[in-house]
Order: structure tokens, then sequence, then C-alpha cells
């Protein structure tokens, strides 16, 4: 008897295994190549970290909705091995995708992409990180840490404590995940690029020098969102310091109180507190920038507007009353009482 007939009978004698063959190949197949469809948006974005493990990524995948079930995923990675295969990268994981393209996925090469990330200005280092954490996976704890270390500041050319105030907030195409010292110096540049040759000569001109500068323009950015206020909050200060009047400005406050639920709201026991920021007891600038300022407050803080103004305060739509004498300034400040107790 031939070979192939001998089959035929055993197929014959065995329609049962036949079946259950089919049967289970079946299932096999819709479980692995049938799309899996997620709830919400189209796309997931997921970071796997160099070091993490397949079971750590089934487990995110898994709580993301990615994947319907955990030990199907599981076996599938076994099967083809991927899991020592995985590789570390950004992940967009599109809703649709079955088991076996989602494990092509995690281990093939090339998962950086470019990303926009906007950094408002005004913030301050360690809300910085956390965006930027968020936004193109940088490693938020050594952000911190590389903008205190002096050895690493000294590389970037710079004589400071911390690299608050140096890192210009803009938007940025960043390679997601991002290192922490990448993004450091290309913010750290681009602040570079404000100071030009002839800006640093102005600088020298007025008397002060590109951390003095960098501190007053933290200042003006924390004391208005109007852009257009700002060179004429920089000849306020500008006058004060050159008749050696207290600064007396909130955002130096709200620096020292950054850590507490009520950062925005300053009380009288407030302007007390015994710190060289405290420009309500200390003369002159404090130690160095309390934010990172957008260039339009930097460039405010180099060209200010000449004026005779002394005291400002909030005017209750956003912006705020200048005034020359403190006469003026005690009639805005009523004015603006007024409208608070109104609301």
């Amino acid at each position: 008897m031939k070979i192939s007939d001998k089959i035929i009978v055993i197929i014959k004698n065995n329609k049962a295994v036949l079946f259950s063959f089919c049967f289970i190949l079946g299932i096999l197949f819709y479980t692995y190549f049938t799309p899996n469809y997620f709830p919400g948006n189209s796309e997931v974005e997921y970071l796997v970290k160099k070091g993490d493990n397949m079971s750590k990524v089934v487990e995110d995948l898994y709580k993301l909705k990615v994947i319907p079930n955990k030990t199907n995923f599981k076996i599938a990675a076994f099967i083809t091995g991927a899991d020592k295969k995985l590789r570390a990268g950004y992940y967009r994981f599109k809703s649709g995708t079955t088991y076996f393209e989602l494990i092509d996925l995690l281990t093939s090469e090339g998962h950086n992409f470019q990303k926009l990330v906007t950094l408002p200005e005004g913030l301050w280092q360690h809300k910085m990180a956390q965006i930027l954490q968020k936004e193109a996976a940088v490693d938020s704890s050594e952000f911190i840490n590389l903008s205190y270390d002096v050895n690493f500041i000294r590389k970037l050319g710079l004589d400071v404590n911390n690299l608050e105030g140096y890192l210009l907030p803009e938007t940025y195409y960043f390679e997601v995940p991002a290192s922490a010292e990448d993004v450091i110096k290309k913010l750290k540049s681009e602040n570079d690029k404000i100071f030009s040759d002839s800006v640093l000569q102005q600088i020298k001109e007025m008397g002060l020098t590109r951390h003095k500068i960098l501190t007053l323009a933290s200042i003006i950015e924390g004391e208005s969102n109007k852009p257009s206020e700002f060179k004429t909050i920089s000849g306020v200060y500008h006058n004060r310091l050159k008749k050696g009047m207290l600064l007396q400005a909130d955002p130096t406050i709200q620096f020292l109180k950054r850590h507490r639920n009520d950062k925005n709201r300053i009380l009288y026991k407030d302007l007390e507190i015994n710190s060289p920021y405290n420009t309500y007891i200390y003369a002159g600038l404090p130690p160095g920038p309390i934010n990172n300022p957008g260039k339009d407050a930097i460039l405010a803080a180099i060209y200010p507007e000449k004026n005779n103004y002394l005291f400002f305060v909030a005017d209750g739509n956003g912006g705020h009353n200048f005034s020359r004498t403190y006469g003026e300034h005690l009639v805005n400040q009523n004015k603006y009482r007024i409208w608070r107790d109104s609301q």
C-alpha cells in the first residue's frame, strides 16, 4: 500500500482527531490574528524602558485595554520568542491591531519618533520636568538631577548652581523617548541665542549681567499673563532698582511657597519669610531666577519701557493699573479691593 493511501486510511479512521486539530487551529488563528479594538482613542502611546520585561509590558497593555487577554498574549509571545526579543522604545498602537502585529512591533527596531511639545513660559523646573516626562518620555528625576549638577552645568559654560531660568520655554520637536541631557542642552541653547554679542553689550552698559536679567525676567513673567505689559512692568522694576526701593514682587513670595497648595494666595505672614528671595525684606534682585521666563519677558528685562511708574496693582481684568506715586497706588489698590469683594 502506498504511503498516500495509508494517510487517507488514517484520516478516515481518525476523523475526530482531524476535526479536533482543525478546531484548535481555528481557535488559535481567531485568537492571534483577529484585530483587537480598544475604546476611546484610535491610538495608544506606550513607552518600553530599558530593562522592562514582557510580563510588565503585558500587564500594562492589558490595563491600557490594548489587549483583551493577558494569557493569550503571553502564549503568543512565548511561541514567537518575543519575550526574549523585546526592544525599548516609544510605541503607538492602533486600534484593530492583532496579537502578532503587536509582537512584531515590540520586537522590531526604529520606534523613536518626533513629537511636538509645548513648554509654557514661567514654568518652575520641577513642573517642566513633569511635562517633559509626560509628553516626551524624559526621565524627570534625571532632568532635575542634571539641572542641579554643578559639574554638568559647568560643562554647559555656566557659572551658576542650577539651571532655573536658563532653559527657554518654547514649542519644540523632541525625539521620543528623549534623553534628559539632550533636552536640557537644546533648551539652554535656545536661551543662549537671545544673548547675542550686541545684547550682552547692552546688558553690560546697564550695569547688569545675564544672570540678573534672567532673574528680573522671571519676576516679570510671574507678574502678568499679558506680554503687552511686560515692558511697562520692567520699567517699574528698573525704576525701583535705581531708587534703591524694595521690589516687593509677589512672584518671589509665590516661589518660596511653590510646594504648598496655597502658593498663589499670599498672606501677610508670608511677607515675613526670611529668605534672600523675599523681595519684601531684601533689597535688589533675588539670588537667581524664580522660573524659566520666555523670550518676551527676557527682552522686556533688557529693553524696559521708559516711564515714571513705581507701583502697579491688578485691575481685575487680567491686567494692571500703574501709578507714579504711592497715593495713586492706594487709590488703585482700593479699586481692586472693591472689584474683588464684588466677585
